[in-house]
């Protein structure tokens, strides 16, 4: 009689997946908030680009990202790569109370390592000093950049539990969520920057010591995901 093999137990895979969705959500966010914020130091040292044609560089290396991070790391973590999005579906019903803050702890750790080598790769450029830190424009008050930041994040994270619910293949739901991004970027970017994304802007801000405002990208955010998951939540419980 044969020895019978067997595959590993349910409590080690569920560890290992465990393991897997965590190193996706900080590879994730440390490639988006590496290539973001490099998109805009990069963008303000082209000669004779007019604002539009750099704040569309930067609206499309954001959404491009974001369409390739889901695209290649979605199957493991879901690609949230954002505090507000895993709020956002956290509140939703659409993801285990547990995972809460260890996504978000990898995901607030990926953006400081990305902070870490922005630094350590642009910090030869004095018009690098920032970092790509997210800002309010001249003329916007801290609560305008908050009901600006609720706005779009609300709109983003719509969009990325719509795109988890509704499409089942990971790359119509990254080409879904980096167009929508591309867009809010391109409406929002000259107002406060457009994070929509704590990580987005702590990392960034921390290494340049830029931190002016960068209260805006936290409450914003949050306050946005939350509406989101909470409607989107409830029109779930009634349609499910």
């Amino acid at each position: 009689m044969g020895t019978k093999i067997e595959g590993p137990s349910a409590p080690q895979a569920a560890s290992t997946d465990r393991r897997r969705a965590l190193l996706a959500e900080l590879v994730g966010t440390y490639i988006l908030v590496f290539i973001g914020p490099s998109s805009v130091l990069l963008a303000s040292t082209i000669p004779q680009v007019s604002p539009l044609e750099a704040l569309t560089l930067i609206a499309a290396a954001f959404g491009c990202t974001v369409a390739g991070i889901i695209i290649l790391l979605g199957r493991h973590s879901g690609a949230h790569i954002n505090p507000a999005i895993t709020l956002a579906t956290t509140v939703a019903g659409m993801a285990r109370r547990s995972e809460f803050l260890p996504y978000i702890g990898f995901q607030l750790a990926g953006g400081l390592l990305a902070g870490l080598t922005l630094k350590l790769v642009f910090t030869a450029f004095a018009s690098s000093m920032e970092l790509g830190s997210t800002r309010l424009a001249p003329g916007i008050t801290p609560i305008e950049g908050v009901a600006i930041e609720v706005t779009g994040t609300f709109v983003l994270a719509i969009s990325a539990l719509s795109a988890s619910s509704f499409i089942s293949s990971t790359t119509k739901q990254g080409l879904l969520v980096g167009f929508t991004l591309f867009v809010l970027i391109m409406l929002i970017g000259p107002l406060t920057g457009a994070s929509f994304n704590p990580a987005r802007s702590l990392g960034p801000s921390l290494f340049s010591g830029y931190f002016a405002g960068q209260l805006v990208y936290w409450v914003g955010p949050l306050i946005g995901g939350s509406l989101a998951g909470l409607l989107f939540g409830l029109w779930r419980s009634r349609h499910g």
